[in-house]
């Protein structure tokens, strides 16, 4: 045995064991110990005083401590969730979780208790993910709850939870993996296990930083990781067979495998008539094309192809055109990175002040910068219906990756016009086929093409129809409905 591993096992001199728990948390203030000699029997109890339910310590503890007899084991303590341990590691991390450590004398063990109490914030609905039917709560950052949320809702011992403690030094974060056992796939289960356990990052660990640390491409401007904090988007998922990674301290959840169109997916299409559900979605669809090309294709009409407009329309944009001083490439980066500087300002700035910023901005600096002669007044339609079409997707980070990628296209249309865009289309098609998300196709059901999932991609069929779950997520058990209506089977 190591040295390093002796200093960290747990002596038989209970003084020994109290001093080295003042020397670890020695400066901190709200550090506590306290100790007992009760019918000649020496315990010690050590904890935060911040971080610890008091009502636990002193009404379950140490009164209870009192009570006991000279044969009585501290595991007799009638509290919900106490271990043992022999090693110091882990009654360090078990005090910053919360926990009292209990020392007794001439033993080489200590007691952990589960007395843990952290501030958060009490449930409500996302703000950046609202829906107009359906549920209204949302995730917090205590990872104990949100588990609870989930279990609330998927009532089965086949959801499993494990907790990893990921992290590298004496600074490490609990991660849970959950997952339907008798759904999801052991193998991408494991494959996940495997990136999460590999993290060594000596840092507090964010839903953002284990994306960049876990994904199969992090130079893709495509998330290859779902992250919400709705409940029953999460919900959804892990019933697909899909595997959902929660990080302690964070209102964010993590869904994997995923594709490109999981992203354009919503509650609220499934809380209406599939006709409804299927039309929006075809409209964020079209959002998608409309907000990575309508630039780029007002840009190469412009400059290159002024012949396939009516001459009416080529008249007037030619008017609007006359008095500005540069070309529409420069026309459109100018507007594009000012409405990103609106944007990221209505972000940081109170609520109140952030629409003052969306009325001087839309208004007052739209209708200045026309006046001007320095950006047209076409362009200012484009480039608004641009920024409409890129708020439809349900998803933020799918919103900002296609925002970005308006950029090269505008580019690649300023260079070479039409020929540009369908340059940019065939990179931008052939990067979705060949990404993957945790070994599941991207770009599935349409690279490849899987007929059975389209049931529920482009647009969705009836519920009572999908008889198969996705198999993107590679599901062990595929079967969800026998595709008939039961009260009709005996037609009814």
């Amino acid at each position: 045995m190591s040295e390093e591993t002796l200093a960290d096992t747990i002596h038989s001199d209970f003084h020994l064991n109290i001093q080295t728990m003042n020397n670890t948390f020695s400066n901190i203030h709200d550090f506590k110990t306290r100790v007992f000699e009760i019918k000649e029997r020496k315990i010690g109890i050590t904890y935060i005083d911040s971080i610890t339910n008091k009502d636990i310590v002193n009404g379950r503890i140490v009164n209870e401590i009192y009570k006991l007899d000279y044969k009585d084991s501290i595991v007799d303590i009638p509290v919900a969730n106490i271990s043992v341990t022999d090693n110091f590691k882990k009654i360090y991390s078990g005090i910053m979780d919360g926990k009292v450590a209990i020392f007794e004398g001439n033993s080489n063990i200590a007691f952990l208790v589960d007395t843990g109490l952290f501030e958060t914030r009490s449930i409500r609905e996302p703000d950046s993910e609202k829906i107009v039917s359906g549920s209204h709560d949302g995730f917090v950052e205590s990872l104990n709850k949100n588990i609870n949320i989930l279990r609330n809702r998927i009532r089965t011992p086949n959801l499993k939870s494990e907790i990893l403690s990921v992290g590298g030094g004496d600074i490490t974060t609990n991660v849970s993996i959950l997952f339907l056992e008798n759904i999801a796939n052991q193998d991408v289960v494991n494959l996940v296990r495997k990136r999460i356990s590999s993290i060594n990052l000596e840092n507090n660990l964010t839903p953002g930083k284990l994306e960049e640390f876990i994904e199969d491409n992090s130079f893709s401007p495509f998330p290859q990781i779902l992250e919400t904090e709705r409940p029953d988007r999460v919900t959804a998922n892990l019933m697909d067979g899909r595997i959902a990674v929660l990080v302690e301290g964070s209102a964010t959840v993590s869904i994997l495998p995923v594709t490109f169109f999981s992203f354009y997916q919503s509650p609220d299409d499934y809380n209406t008539r599939f006709i409804l559900g299927s039309f929006l979605r075809i409209i964020r669809l079209l959002g998608f094309f409309i907000s990575i090309s309508l630039p780029s294709i007002y840009i190469a009409i412009v400059s290159f192809h002024y012949e396939v407009l009516p001459y009416e329309l080529v008249t007037n944009i030619k008017s609007s055109l006359e008095y500005v001083p540069y070309p529409p490439v420069v026309e459109a980066l100018i507007m594009q990175l000012t409405l990103e500087l609106l944007r990221e300002a209505a972000i940081r700035l109170p609520t109140s002040m952030a629409q003052t910023v969306a009325i001087v901005g839309g208004l007052v600096i739209g209708t200045a910068i026309v006046e001007a002669n320095l950006v047209s007044n076409t362009m200012i339609i484009v480039i608004a219906i641009t920024a409409i079409s890129s708020f439809t997707v349900p998803i933020h980070e799918m919103s900002s990756s296609i925002r970005l990628l308006s950029f090269p296209m505008i580019f690649a249309a300023a260079l070479l016009g039409l020929v540009g865009i369908v340059v940019g289309f065939m990179f931008l098609m052939i990067h979705l086929v060949k990404l993957e998300s945790f070994g599941a196709p991207y770009f599935a059901p349409l690279g490849p093409i899987r007929f059975s999932d389209l049931k529920d991609t482009i647009i969705r069929v009836p519920y009572w129809k999908m008889k198969t779950r996705p198999s993107t997520a590679k599901p062990i058990n595929e079967k969800q409905s026998t595709g008939k209506k039961g009260w009709a089977e005996d037609g009814e």
